[in-house]
C-alpha cells in the first residue's frame, strides 16, 4: 500500500499525530531538568563537607502547561477505528500531559518528585534485589582503558569516527549544563557532550555505542516514520529504549561490572528519594556506605535529586534486564528500533507496520549483528536478574 493512500485511508489519524507533533515541540524534558549551575553547587557542596543543600537553577518553561494540557485532550480520538491505535493515542496524550506536569514544577521539591513518580515510576523489591546482587560482584581489576583522559574535544573526534558506520549526520554541541557525560537531544538530532568531563577509553566506547549506536539510530529511523509519535515517543519509551543501548555496550563487548554497578546505585539512589533522603543524605549513603568516590557519587546524587527528585534513573536496570531475556528468546530486535517505541506496544506497531502506517527500521545497531562480550559474569548476572 502506498503512504499517499494510506493517509487518504487514515485521514483522521494523521490530523491527530499531527496536532500532538505540534504540541510536543516544546515538551523535551532533559532541556529543563539539568541544572544551569552544577560547577558552582558542586564547589560549594564539596566545601561545606558535604552538607550543603544545592541550590539549582533550571531553565524557564517556554510554553503555557494549562493551554497545553486544554489541546491535549480536545483530541477527537474517537475518529480513530482501530481501537488498538486509538487506545496508543490515549496513552500517548496521558503520557504527555504527565511529562508538563513534571516540566511545571521542576525545582519544587516533592511536587515534581510526585509528578516524576507518575511518569516514571520507582523502583520495586525486584529492582532493589537485583541492584543489591550486582553489587555484590568485585570489579577492582586493573584496566588501562577506565582511566579518564580524554577532553570533550578528543571525545567529539572519537564520536566523529565512530559514526561514519552509519549514514546519517547529526550535531555534536560541547556544553557545561549537564548532568551526565554525554546525552542525545533527539528532537534537534543533536549530540551534546558535557565539557567539563575527562572520558576513559572504555567510557568513549560505552557512550558511542549506546548513544549513536542506539539512541541516534532509533532517531533517524523514527524520522522516517509516517506517524511523528515515533519520534515524539511511547508511554514508558525509556526503560525500553535505556534498555536497548545498555544491551548494545553489552553486545559490543565494552560493558563491565563496574558500569552495571553505576546503573545498580541510580536504582539505590532512587529507591532513597522514597525514602525521603534529602541531597547530602543520598551522596552519604552513596559515598560514606558504599564506598564510591566523591565525584561518582555527587554525579549519581545530581541524577537523581534533579529537579526535585527524578526517578527515571532506576529504569535502565530494568530496561537491560527486560531486552537481554527478550533477544535471547530469539525476538526480533528490529521491531524496537523503528523510534522511540517501548516493549508493551510491538503488537500495535506490527499491526501499524502491516496497515502501511510503519515502516521498517531502516538503520539497525550494529552491535546486534555479533555478541563481542568475553566478560563471562556479565552473562551470568544478566541471566539472573529476577
Amino acid at each position: 500500500m502506498s503512504q499517499i493512500n494510506t493517509i487518504k485511508e487514515y485521514q483522521d489519524l494523521f490530523d491527530i499525530d499531527a496536532n500532538l507533533n505540534r504540541l510536543v515541540k516544546n515538551i523535551e524534558l532533559l532541556n529543563y531538568v539539568n541544572p544551569q549551575n552544577i560547577a558552582s553547587e558542586k564547589k560549594k557542596f564539596f566545601s561545606s563537607k558535604y552538607n550543603y543543600e544545592p541550590q539549582f537553577h533550571y531553565p524557564k518553561i517556554r510554553f503555557n502547561g494549562y493551554k497545553l494540557h486544554r489541546l491535549f485532550f480536545s483530541q477527537r480520538l474517537e475518529r480513530i477505528e482501530d481501537a488498538d491505535i486509538r487506545q496508543l493515542y490515549e496513552d500517548i496524550i496521558y503520557e504527555y500531559s504527565g511529562l508538563i506536569e513534571c516540566i511545571e514544577t521542576i525545582g519544587q521539591g516533592r511536587k515534581f518528585y510526585f509528578n516524576s513518580l507518575k511518569s516514571f515510576g520507582t523502583p520495586t523489591e525486584k529492582d532493589i534485589e537485583n541492584a543489591k546482587f550486582i553489587l555484590r560482584f568485585d570489579d577492582s581489576i586493573f584496566d588501562e582503558e577506565m582511566l579518564p583522559m580524554y577532553s570533550a574535544l578528543e571525545a567529539r573526534d572519537y564520536f566523529d569516527e565512530f559514526s561514519k558506520r552509519y549514514d546519517f549526520n547529526y550535531n555534536i554541541k560541547i556544553s557545561n549544563n549537564l548532568s551526565a557525560a554525554a546525552m542525545v537531544l533527539n528532537n534537534i538530532q543533536t549530540l551534546v557532550l558535557r565539557k567539563s568531563h575527562k572520558y576513559s577509553l572504555n567510557q568513549l566506547k560505552v557512550l558511542t555505542n549506546h548513544e549513536i549506536g542506539v539512541h541516534m539510530v532509533t532517531t533517524f529511523n523514527a524520522l522516517e516514520q509516517p506517524l511523528k509519535i515515533f519520534s515524539n515517543g511511547f508511554p514508558n519509551n525509556v526503560e525500553t529504549q535505556e534498555g536497548l543501548a545498555v544491551y548494545s555496550e553489552f553486545m559490543s563487548g565494552c560493558l563491565t561490572i563496574e558500569r552495571l554497578k553505576e546503573l545498580s546505585f541510580r536504582v539505590i539512589a532512587v529507591d532513597s528519594l522514597h525514602k525521603g533522603y534529602n541531597f547530602s543524605d543520598t551522596f552519604h549513603l552513596l559515598h560514606s556506605q558504599h564506598k564510591l568516590n566523591r565525584d561518582k557519587a555527587f554525579a549519581i546524587t545530581l541524577r537523581v535529586h534533579r529537579g526535585g527528585g527524578f526517578t527515571k534513573d532506576h529504569l535502565y536496570l530494568r530496561g537491560i534486564r527486560n531486552v537481554y531475556k527478550y533477544a535471547k528468546d530469539g525476538k526480533d530486535l528490529g521491531v524496537l528500533l523503528t523510534g522511540k517505541v517501548s516493549q508493551e506496544y510491538i503488537p500495535t506497531i506490527e499491526k501499524l507496520q502491516d496497515l502501511g502506517l510503519a515502516v521498517k527500521p531502516s538503520y539497525i545497531t550494529d552491535a546486534y549483528a555479533n555478541n563481542d562480550n568475553t566478560h563471562p559474569n556479565l552473562d551470568f548476572i544478566l541471566n539472573s536478574l529476577k
